[in-house]
């Protein structure tokens, strides 16, 4: 289940909060570093959300491709059966007959043929389903180490503890390197 993104009122309540520490100079870096915190949170949720269609595209045409492989599967099975029922059919015209089966033959083969490429094909594009999945669970992950890091630093506005400001810059750090670590993931 996907979470939500930062609401208006989220980001109301973080202007209060750099409002608040314009007010004390003292608090002007943690105002600074919640800033910077929301830029990154809502950069990071735009790639994670982006990189979730990315996803669900990628895992369509997978299947589309599944599909595509199952009819020529059944066709390929159906051609199989005909040409095993043929030696139960008479008819007065053998070189008909031979046609056919010349026919019906070289389309199973060329079924056969096809097969294993459409699979391969399948197959590759759940692989960058995959990634691409993987890469987005970073993303999300980042982001809920940023939001968490902007809730730390507020509580050094309401706190004047600068415990809580390294805290949440620390978080901030942690959600950044888990959101960049999307890159090394193949």
């Amino acid at each position: 289940m996907r979470k939500k993104s930062m609401s208006a009122e989220e980001f109301h309540e973080l202007h209060e909060h750099v409002e608040h520490g314009a007010h004390n100079p003292e608090m002007a870096p943690v105002s600074l570093t919640m800033a910077i915190l929301a830029v990154l949170v809502a950069v990071v949720s735009l790639l994670g959300h982006r990189t979730h269609t990315e996803e669900v595209v990628m895992q369509t045409k997978a299947n589309d491709q599944w599909a595509y492989f199952q009819g020529k599967d059944t066709r390929l099975h159906t051609d199989q059966k005909l040409l095993g029922l043929a030696g139960f059919v008479s008819t007065s015209d053998p070189t008909k007959v031979a046609a056919w089966l010349a026919s019906t033959k070289a389309e199973a083969d060329k079924y056969d043929k096809q097969k294993d490429d459409i699979q391969a094909e399948a197959r590759k594009l759940e692989s960058e389903a995959t990634i691409a999945r993987r890469r987005a669970d970073r993303f999300d992950l980042g982001e809920v180490f940023l939001e968490i890091a902007l809730v730390i630093t507020s509580i050094t506005l309401l706190s004047g503890r600068k415990i809580f400001w390294w805290l949440g810059m620390l978080s901030g750090l942690l959600g950044v390197l888990v959101a960049a670590s999307h890159m090394f993931i193949q």
